[in-house]
């Protein structure tokens, strides 16, 4: 796979115009513009962090979700993980309190 020499969308192979930003890949081939690849790897650590700091999770993956695909899912993951035990922690404490009101 190919990088689009405008705005660095993956692109196919021997494609002449980008489909995201329809740059002509040609033109743009023979100025030798370089970008680097983007890299995409997920990573347990941005599942980690979106858990631990929910709204950061949720944050990253709003900014990646077109960019970084994988790495946004890791961290909205670890964020939605984060955000339901806290509601199931939240409901249980609260039906607790209410059965020890009730005793």
């Amino acid at each position: 796979m190919a990088y689009c020499k405008n705005c660095g969308k993956q692109i196919e192979d021997g494609v002449q115009f980008c489909s995201n930003c329809g740059a002509d890949q040609r033109a743009a081939a023979q100025q030798n513009v370089n970008y680097p690849a983007v890299v995409d790897n997920g990573g347990f650590g941005w599942g980690l962090l979106g858990f631990c700091i929910p709204i950061v999770g949720l944050i990253l993956f709003l900014v990646w979700r077109d960019t970084k695909p994988r790495t946004s899912k890791a961290a909205g993951k670890g964020a939605l993980i984060s955000v339901i035990i806290g509601v199931v922690f939240y409901v249980l404490t609260a039906a607790l309190g209410l059965m020890g009101a009730l005793l």
